[in-house]
């Protein structure tokens, strides 16, 4: 990957970057958000980093680096940083499967592309073992048992790949190219890592928009169950309030209460093509199966609009269409998502906050999810080895740096009023609220433009928001060949 540096200078001068001590040499490169995506142009390298940037003789790890150039001659010298979620994400594959709604940011900015340690080809941390541990679809016993064979198989020491150590990985990127301060683009985990980064380094940071916000003060876990089901709720609410939908599908909140409680009671084996090789496969769908497809697909608009159909069709006794969605959706989670990353994360920032005390577990139980998931996690994180994290780690970012936060109000996992919380010491900030949109707004309506315009001005007031009342949320299909017209 390395060239020499003449050639490196010739890169930076294109690039707009001036050269800069440990400079991190670049060459040509397509980068895509997998292999059966279409490749985009960049210029890729590799920075070597301690694994324990606190030890000096630690073994050094590689952190994957893509710059997309502007498409402006004479680019503004502060980049685009997108920061993917997960935890467990590719930034680089984030940016590549998303680049469109960030077109409008490159007309004068280079986009920054770090894979964070643990993900992508940054020394990436997964384990061979089924991550449906996360969705509780294993008893107690299995969940130990696949989290030592996770343990064992990882590269590397799963304590140093932690929010807190990785924000340093990304100022020693910033360094090594020569940039400016960063524009930080967070979605999910990612907008932890961008209020952690910004709070590490303050004058590196130029401007923060945050999309489907995780607060520092809220821990992962204890609410994502309780959370999901206040989403589905409201998709139920939606449907009777729809006269299609409502005729179409009458009484469905009770038409997914039955089909919960016949997966309950005995899973179903069903035979369907793999979604990945095509090939008819036997395999059972119960409720761990039912609550993981319904919680994934409730994350978009899109998949939203297929839920009552998906829940009407197995309540007749066809459960072939939802337990599609529930491979398709468990192929792609698990191949975007590396395992002992996303561990690493939780089994230190956030499983060792959580009180017990605290939990409506009436809630918990009473929801489609239940309590299964936040036990297996917590089983999980009793063996997993917890990282360094910073001292003020769980206190709200308070700047006056520009913030634009994005929510969706059908989001079931990252809610309006997560933003909320990460706005309290905010003191230049907007909250923006997608009507019945979900987990993730970059890529709706009009939201490319106002990132656009957010970042060329860093004046989150100063946007005109008035085109998101516009933004198109998909019908509900009433059949399999899509909404009505």
């Amino acid at each position: 990957m390395l060239r020499s540096y003449s050639a490196f200078l010739t890169a930076a001068l294109l690039l707009g970057l001036a050269p800069a001590a440990g400079a991190l040499e670049l060459e040509e490169c397509r980068i895509s958000a997998g292999p059966a995506y279409p490749g985009i142009k960049a210029r890729c390298g590799t920075l070597r980093r301690p694994e324990n940037p606190d030890d000096k003789d630690s073994p050094p790890i590689e952190l994957s680096v893509a710059v997309v150039p502007a498409l402006a001659l004479k680019p503004e010298p502060d980049p685009f940083v997108p920061l993917a979620g997960g935890p467990g994400g590719s930034a680089i594959e984030f940016y590549s499967a998303y680049a469109g709604a960030f077109e409008h940011v490159r007309r004068q900015r280079d986009i920054l592309l770090v894979d964070q340690r643990g993900t992508g080809s940054s020394a990436r941390m997964d384990c061979d073992v089924d991550d449906d541990i996360i969705e509780g679809a294993f008893s107690e016993e299995r969940v130990l048992e696949a989290t030592r064979d996770c343990l064992a198989s990882l590269p590397h020491d799963p304590r140093f790949f932690t929010t807190s150590v990785a924000v340093t990985d990304l100022e020693a990127v910033r360094e090594a190219l020569g940039y400016g301060a960063l524009n930080l683009y967070g979605v999910s985990y990612g907008s932890r890592v961008a209020q952690h980064f910004a709070k590490r380094y303050p004058g590196s940071t130029r401007s923060i928009i945050l999309d489907g916000v995780v607060p520092p003060q809220v821990v992962l876990g204890p609410e994502i169950a309780t959370e999901a089901q206040k989403a589905l709720d409201d998709i139920f609410a939606r449907c009777a309030a729809d006269e299609q939908c409502n005729e179409r599908f009458p009484n469905l909140a009770q038409a997914f209460a039955q089909v919960r409680a016949e997966l309950e009671s005995q899973p179903v084996t069903v035979d369907i093509p793999n979604p990945v090789t095509g090939r008819r496969e036997f395999f059972d769908f119960g409720a761990p199966e039912l609550a993981a497809a319904v919680r994934l697909l409730a994350y978009h608009a899109n998949s939203i609009a297929i839920l009552p159909l998906l829940i009407d069709t197995a309540a007749r006794g066809d459960f072939e269409p939802l337990a599609a969605q529930f491979q398709m959706i468990s192929a792609q989670m698990s191949d975007a998502l590396a395992l002992g990353m996303h561990n690493a994360v939780m089994c230190s920032e956030d499983a060792p906050f959580y009180a017990p005390d605290d939990y409506d577990h009436d809630a918990l139980e009473a929801s489609y999810i239940g309590i299964v998931q936040l036990d297996a996690i917590e089983t999980m994180c009793s063996l997993w080895p917890a990282g360094p994290v910073d001292d003020d780690f769980r206190e709200p970012l308070a700047t006056a740096i520009p913030v634009l936060l994005l929510s969706g109000d059908a989001d079931p996992i990252t809610p309006p009023r997560y933003a909320s919380l990460a706005m309290v010491d905010l003191e230049r900030a907007r909250h923006l609220i997608g009507v019945q949109q979900g987990h993730g707004q970059a890529a709706v309506g009009c939201t490319p433009q106002l990132i656009g315009g957010f970042v060329a001005d860093a004046d989150p007031e100063g946007l005109d928001a008035a085109c998101l009342e516009r933004s198109f949320v998909m019908p509900f299909f009433l059949d399999f060949a899509g909404p009505a017209p």
